[in-house]
């Protein structure tokens, strides 16, 4: 009866914690109104130097707490939020005029939404928690933040400096804030609140298909079985593999938008293979894979979570089997795509499925089968310097199609030339609505004041094609 009671009064501080921040982040809001993007940025460049200055301390705490990823490249998530891509939203209106059509009479200008959910993630707690709540500011909202249950402490913290560092710069208090406790019921009932105008989702499928039915204007993004195919045209298939290696081993594979399979087309596998095992990739043989796949996944085909985040060395461990100590990710030779194959769904760790395609034709057909087991709409690599190779990849149920790039470092805008997020969304493909890498511009409204440009009056008058 003591353990029920203690629930029933952590669920019940739990909500009455989310009906005080979202009150408080609605007044906030109201007592933000008005104020124009210089002030804004004052707010926005102070943040991000403040979560600069924090970027060590936050991911100690990310890896302590969740037991995913890698220190290091934590470190170099939370600089990326609060340096790069702060630096491209310091760049950009998002409220005000945003621009005018002196032609056409039309100016455009963006207004703020008001009270935003952030939802977060258990895999990317502190980088995530920054992004959201620089994007927000950015453009003119107030944020109330939830954290995954298993990294609540870290993502605190984050929020914490993001708003300490914004009311220091006279933003009012209460714009930005976290759940204290957070349960399912409490992030729940956030997303349901009447203060708030909008859900911003990370997180599990799960989270997802939650944000989707709170009855609010949801972002959320879907699975990413990403896919990297490798052409008969390849400029370097050595430099090939590293970039899948590094982009795949970076933080131990949190990130959905790195690559979960290579298919690689025959003409340029041996040099491709030879190159991907010398720079860490350790094959498995077939009864490695099937212990790997116990180990990753359980009787639903649903990930454990005492699997996500860890390093090749260590599910190696979990699995039964040893790996050289230099190992960065685990390779499987694959046939078939399918629920049956558990290495070739969506693996939130260093494993890499390889798939061997006699033609471009059959790599473009492959990749579409990846991309149909659980990641339409997220992300496809090609790595291929002939236009007319890449072309047909076009055609892939993919919100980025990035060529000759890590796909992390490309997909999140760093080394291609797509918006720089954290969050990126993947269509409709998956249930999502924006296939856009989101940016304070998705966390506006807006208006366009038009004139009129020609005599209402001919309306009536017939048109000729």
């Amino acid at each position: 009866m003591t353990a029920l009671l203690d629930g029933l009064d952590a669920d019940l501080a739990g909500l009455a914690d989310v009906r005080a921040k979202a009150r408080a982040a609605r007044t906030a809001f109201d007592a933000l109104e008005g104020a124009d993007q210089d002030t804004l940025d004052t707010y926005v460049r102070a943040m991000a130097e403040a979560g600069t200055r924090a970027a060590e301390e936050l991911a100690r705490l990310a890896v302590d707490e969740t037991g995913y990823g890698v220190y290091e490249h934590k470190v170099y998530k939370n600089r990326y939020n609060t340096g790069f891509v702060a630096r491209w939203m310091l760049q950009r209106r998002a409220v005000g005029v945003l621009w005018v059509d002196e032609a056409a009479r039309v100016t455009a200008v963006g207004t703020p939404m008001g009270v935003i959910a952030g939802i977060i993630p258990v895999t990317n707690p502190t980088s995530t928690a920054l992004f959201k709540s620089l994007a927000a500011v950015k453009s003119g909202n107030a944020i109330v933040l939830a954290p995954h249950p298993r990294a609540a402490g870290c993502t605190r913290r984050a929020v914490q400096i993001m708003a300490e560092a914004a009311v220091s710069a006279g933003a009012p208090d209460g714009l930005i804030s976290c759940l204290e406790n957070p349960t399912l019921p409490a992030t729940a009932e956030l997303m349901r609140r009447r203060e708030i105008a909008l859900v911003l989702a990370t997180g599990g499928p799960g989270m997802v298909r939650a944000a989707y039915s709170s009855g609010k204007p949801t972002i959320a993004v879907g699975a990413g079985n990403v896919p990297a195919y490798v052409g008969v045209s390849v400029a370097d298939p050595a430099e090939a593999a590293e970039m899948i290696i590094t982009s795949k081993s970076f933080d131990n594979g949190t990130a959905c938008v790195a690559e979960q399979s290579v298919v690689v087309a025959a003409a340029v596998a041996e040099p491709f293979l030879t190159a991907f095992a010398a720079r860490g990739a350790h094959w498995l043989d077939a009864a490695q894979q099937d212990a790997l796949g116990r180990v990753l996944f359980d009787e639903r085909g649903v990930m454990r979570p005492a699997s996500v985040g860890q390093s090749a060395v260590r599910l190696a461990e979990l699995s039964g089997f040893s790996v050289p100590k230099g190992t960065r990710v685990l390779a499987a030779r694959l046939d078939t795509v399918g629920t049956d194959i558990p290495l070739s769904a969506e693996i939130l760790g260093p494993v890499l499925s390889v798939y061997t395609v006699p033609d471009p034709a059959a790599g473009l057909a492959r990749c579409q089968e990846i991309l149909a087991h659980g990641g339409e709409g997220h992300t496809a690599a090609v790595h291929a310097a002939d236009p007319e190779e890449i072309a047909p990849f076009a055609t892939l149920r993919a919100g980025r199609i990035l060529i000759n790039t890590p796909a992390l470092f490309g997909g999140m805008g760093f080394s291609a030339e797509v918006d720089p997020s954290f969050q990126l969304g993947t269509g409709t493909w998956s249930g999502s609505i924006c296939s856009d890498n989101v940016t304070p511009l998705h966390l506006i409204n807006i208006k366009r004041i038009a004139h009129e440009v020609r005599p209402w009056r001919t309306v009536y008058d017939p048109v000729e094609l």
